[in-house]
């Protein structure tokens, strides 16, 4: 029966309220509901009249600037509202309405309808129930109008008085920030996290908590992410969210192993709190018996579209053999590799599908989003994995995996490892043809290291290990650096405790790049800094520390102060920074202080040494 009701309801409301924005007078209304409202409430004339009185006064009008015109409620002994000329008592106040009728119905219905100026008048009015703007921004976010639902959504949170909200906002909440990020209003989203986190209701804070340090393990700003999560445990301690958000901020961090102690602590105390439904449950146990596995999973059948493609691929990928040789010459003193014609033809039958070019001016990048077409190669390579034996294959599915799930550190070891396992095959091979340096000008050796580059990268979160030997790899082809890899290796030495390997590192980089003033040596500069602090060589730590300075005066302030203000580049972005500027500080900041902070007293040395 409620559901009928519920029917009924809104097919009657719909009907009243096309009737009322005929004229928006009274008399149309209860003639439309005499004449045509009991077809839309089984016949019930009488039903009819009741319910057009009460719609009425919760209809907002655009003549009275979008208030609503209430009617009094008669008396018992009272002529009925609905003008039948009976009292109430024999009339409408007989009817017994067959349900709710929730109070913010008319506007919500007329959110529903207006558009253009008319709905940015009626939202600027501030006269719309929370409630109807919460309804009517799910509604429109769910039948993918965007730019209304973010219209609707953000009128919903723009106002001082958070009490108003109710508890069922948090969906909205996090609605309007993924509408803010698809749409590329980040002012936006970062000016609501920051009025959430000053003034908004406890269980918006820990929400917003929890997507700022999502947002920070995006731009890789490990310290921050940590920070934040923090501040989410101490707001909401009890919250299912928390156990997802640490296994993720813990795997970003490299701790494979406390990410499985957590995630059983997670599991253990929220298991006692017995409100959990079982799905709850279930993911609460499946991450504490493998974080990374479950993480990837999610993620997957997060993939409304490729999800089954992409499974498709993992599996293809463990059970791929051994690629056959690659031709591989030494000429002029130099390793060169020659694309054959089988694996030109490979890569031909791929582009067919996959269609984007690589960028030739780029290290890594596309002339164009290779995930458009993803729906036609990603099948198309598991029916023909033979394709992957062409390195120009390979090179475009490792920049296409890497671009879009390079920054999750689970997805590495399942779609990462296995191509990576393959280039390394062909690199050693290419190592076994003689002396000399594989130029990446030359021939087709571009495509061996731009693929090499690309897997490095896109395994560096999640495969430390592997990355840095896949990096040595490289870099033994490729002693002049031209990857830009030896600062990435010096970070992943330090990340594992090898601080005599990164010192040496470091100090050979540094002689090597004596006098080249334009070379980004932040990284290098402050890595052999921090592999002498930890060593216990505190003068050449102090000495070393001095020679950064020099050549960036930002770099110290900004890795000891615990909320500085953000530069405008970003980690992930792939930009290129300035040497010298705060751009380039604030790049070595997110990605190093983690390692710093985690290391006793290097930040208190930091700052003391700065001020002798």
């Amino acid at each position: 029966m409620l559901a009928v009701w519920v029917d009924q309801l809104l097919g009657f409301a719909s009907g009243a309220l096309a009737a009322i924005r005929q004229d928006e007078r009274y008399p149309t209304l209860m003639r439309w509901a005499r004449e045509e409202g009991p077809g839309r409430v089984g016949g019930d004339k009488t039903l009819a009249q009741a319910l057009a009185p009460e719609l009425w006064s919760q209809t907002p009008l655009e003549r009275l600037g979008f208030a609503c015109e209430q009617l009094a409620r008669p008396g018992r002994n009272e002529p009925c509202w609905c003008d039948s000329g009976r009292k109430m008592k024999q009339c409408c106040g007989a009817v017994n309405l067959p349900g709710h009728l929730p109070p913010h119905l008319m506007w919500m219905l007329s959110l529903r309808e207006w558009k253009g100026s008319t709905l940015k008048a009626a939202l600027a009015s501030g006269r719309a129930p929370a409630q109807a703007l919460l309804e009517a921004g799910l509604i429109a976010a769910e039948s993918g109008q965007r730019g209304r639902a973010q219209q609707i959504l953000e009128s919903l949170f723009d106002n001082s008085d958070w009490d108003r909200l109710p508890e069922q906002a948090e969906p909205a909440f996090e609605i309007l920030l993924d509408l803010f990020q698809e749409r590329g209003f980040y002012r936006k989203r970062e000016a609501l996290l920051d009025e959430v986190l000053e003034r908004g209701p406890m269980f918006l804070r820990g929400v917003a908590l929890e997507r700022l340090c999502l947002m920070h393990l995006d731009n890789d700003d490990l310290d921050s992410a940590r920070s934040a999560f923090v501040r989410a445990q101490q707001a909401l301690p009890d919250s299912p969210t928390l156990a997802y958000v640490e296994a993720m901020l813990l795997l970003h961090e490299g701790n494979e192993e406390e990410a499985v102690e957590r995630s059983r602590f997670w599991l253990r105390r929220l298991t006692r709190r017995g409100d959990l439904d079982p799905d709850q449950l279930q993911f609460l146990a499946d991450l504490a018996d493998n974080p990374g596995a479950t993480l990837a999973d999610q993620l997957l059948s997060a993939e409304e579209d490729l999800g089954d493609a992409l499974v498709g691929l993992q599996t293809l990928l463990a059970e791929l053999t051994p690629p056959p040789p690659i031709k591989v010459e030494q000429q002029d003193g130099e390793l060169v590799y020659r694309s054959t014609a089988r694996e030109d033809t490979f890569f031909a039958e791929f582009q067919e599908g996959f269609e984007i070019e690589i960028d030739p001016d780029a290290t890594m990048g596309f002339l164009g989003d290779p995930w458009v077409n993803a729906g036609q190669w990603l099948p198309a390579l598991c029916s023909n994995p033979e394709q992957l034996d062409s390195p120009a294959v390979l090179q475009s599915v490792a920049l296409a995996l890497t671009s879009r799930f390079g920054s999750l550190p689970w997805m590495a070891p399942s779609l990462l490892e296995p191509l990576a396992e393959r280039l390394e095959r062909w690199l050693i091979q290419v190592r076994q043809a003689g002396d000399g340096p594989l130029s990446w000008d030359r021939a087709d050796n571009v495509q061996l290291l731009r693929a090499g580059l690309a897997l490095v990268v896109g395994m560096e979160r999640g495969s430390r290990q592997h990355s840095r030997e896949l990096a040595e790899l490289l870099l033994s082809l490729d002693s002049g650096d031209s990857l830009g890899l030896r600062e990435l290796v010096l970070d992943q030495l330090l990340r594992e405790g090898r601080n005599d390997e990164a010192l040496e590192m470091s100090q050979q980089a540094l002689a090597s790049a004596t006098g080249d003033e334009e070379m980004p040596l932040l990284g290098m500069y402050m890595g052999q800094v921090l592999a002498l602090y930890r060593l216990g060589k505190l003068d050449e730590a102090a000495s070393a520390l001095e020679r950064a300075r020099r050549h960036n005066g930002h770099a110290i302030m900004l890795l000891c102060a615990d909320n500085p203000r953000p530069a405008s580049v970003a980690p992930n972005t792939g930009a290129e920074v300035d040497p010298g500027t705060r751009a380039e500080a604030w790049q070595y900041r997110t990605l190093m202080r983690d390692q710093w902070r985690n290391t006793p007293g290097a930040l208190d040395w930091l700052s003391s040494a700065s001020r002798n």
